[in-house]
């Protein structure tokens, strides 16, 4: 426990995403397991269910994996907004210097798989598949980074967390602008106006989550039936969440001790300290307590922080749980052509996109190594970059929409690609680092 409190908030971050990735994996296995078992039929039939309301003007059903897929990834991708938020404003990518080394490898670890696919590519319906090898699971890469210990430098952890941030960024942009169906335009306008009257109600009064959740739920919706695929609301309206406080710790710090002076001067005069019912006083101190705790938080980071654990150890794992169960026989229908060609670009792209950029980076002098980190480290996390699973596989289900046969190809190819990538980066961090550094 005290161990814990002695972590700093990348080092709980770090060991938040290294659980989740276990999560995963685990997830990934059971989905496997049971989609490829006697109950295999059970498993398809689970998510097909369709959930929702009904009425005699309005209806809104849709099967169980896609209020998973478009729901609760919602919440996933409106943590994402947080976190670039943060990044950019305050974080790892805040300036020019901190930002050029991460920037670059993550333009390799984009461009170069995206590139790779389009040359290996001789399909015309399945070009649209495209975007899924450009991104980099974060929780898988932590936790394989995990298992390594000391063996991996703490700034090693914080450039992958950069430029798999900057990767999230290219997802996302690439998600709006070319994984979207036909636009509804109107409702997309109607959606951005409450956005910004969201961002103005926060800048000109006060942060309130209960408003947030109205709107954001109207926003939601809009985008859900305008076209443009609902987690990009997630990080459009997390970017209206403020990151200043009210107060500062001073006056903080000074308002809590008059109010801890007032409480112990009830508690000191109280007859009986066990009653079960409050005081006046003692009510109206306590609301005071709330609303100073209240101030002096960041809003965005309070949100951030509170998301993390139940996007880590409850989203993310439903989502791997639900859409990872792909039935693997050879009298099943698979475009081997997509499998391998997904592979490929995951494994191959990621190694050589990353680690060529940041070679040149550092040639021309533009980027800098950072420090206790070696080259051959960095390519074994170029290797490791390359486990792409959750936003791949979220990539899969936009491109292939309802082509169930391209859509399991591609995630067959994805668990191979990123499987490959993971051990291979594993074997070179392993062995990249002495022994005795342990």
């Amino acid at each position: 426990m005290i161990k814990d409190l002695l972590l700093t908030p990348f080092q709980k971050f770090v060991k938040l995403e290294s659980l989740s990735g276990i999560l995963l994996f685990g997830a990934t296995i059971v989905a496997l397991v049971w989609a490829n078992s006697s109950f295999g039929d059970s498993y398809l039939t689970l998510w097909d269910y369709r959930l929702g309301i009904s009425t005699e003007g309005f209806e809104l059903k849709k099967p169980l994996i896609l209020w998973i897929n478009d729901g609760l990834m919602a919440i996933f991708f409106f943590l994402i907004g947080l976190e670039l938020k943060r990044e950019l404003l305050i974080g790892e990518i805040n300036t020019f210097k901190k930002a050029t080394f991460p920037l670059v490898a993550a333009l390799g670890g984009v461009l170069i798989p995206v590139l790779l696919y389009l040359v290996l590519n001789q399909d015309p319906n399945t070009t649209k598949a495209w975007g899924i090898p450009m991104a980099t699971d974060i929780a898988f890469a932590l936790a394989i980074l995990g298992t390594l210990g000391k063996r991996v430098p703490l700034s090693l952890k914080i450039f992958l967390t950069a430029f798999a941030i900057i990767d999230d960024i290219a997802a996302v942009l690439v998600i709006a602008i070319f994984y979207s169906a036909a636009i509804n335009w109107v409702l997309v306008l109607i959606a951005l106006a409450l956005i910004g009257f969201l961002a103005l109600i926060y800048y000109k009064f006060n942060y309130s989550l209960a408003v947030g959740l109205i709107i954001a739920t109207i926003v939601w919706f809009l985008f859900l039936k305008s076209g443009i695929h609902p987690t990009i609301a997630g990080v459009l309206l997390a970017f209206t969440v403020p990151i200043k406080r009210r107060i500062n710790i001073f006056s903080f710090s000074k308002n809590l001790s008059i109010l801890y002076n007032k409480i112990a001067q009830n508690a000191a005069g109280e007859e009986n300290n066990n009653k079960h019912l409050l005081s006046e006083d003692e009510i109206n101190n306590i609301d005071n307590l709330d609303d100073l705790t209240f101030k002096v938080r960041s809003p965005l980071q309070f949100l951030e922080h509170k998301l993390h654990s139940f996007t880590a150890y409850l989203i993310l794992p439903i989502f791997a749980f639900a859409n990872a169960g792909v039935v693997i026989s050879t009298s099943y229908n698979f475009n081997f052509s997509l499998m391998s060609n997904i592979a490929i670009s995951l494994f191959f792209g990621k190694l050589l996109g990353i680690t060529l950029f940041c070679y040149l980076g550092l040639k021309l002098k533009v980027t800098q190594l950072p420090s206790g980190v070696n080259f051959k480290q960095i390519i074994g996390i170029a290797s490791i970059a390359g486990v792409g699973f959750t936003m791949s596989i979220f990539i899969d289900n936009l491109a292939f929409a309802g082509d169930l046969i391209s859509i399991n190809s591609a995630k067959v190819g994805i668990l191979i690609g990123s499987f490959t990538s993971g051990l291979l980066g594993f074997l070179i961090l392993r062995f990249s680092s002495k022994a005795d550094k342990l």
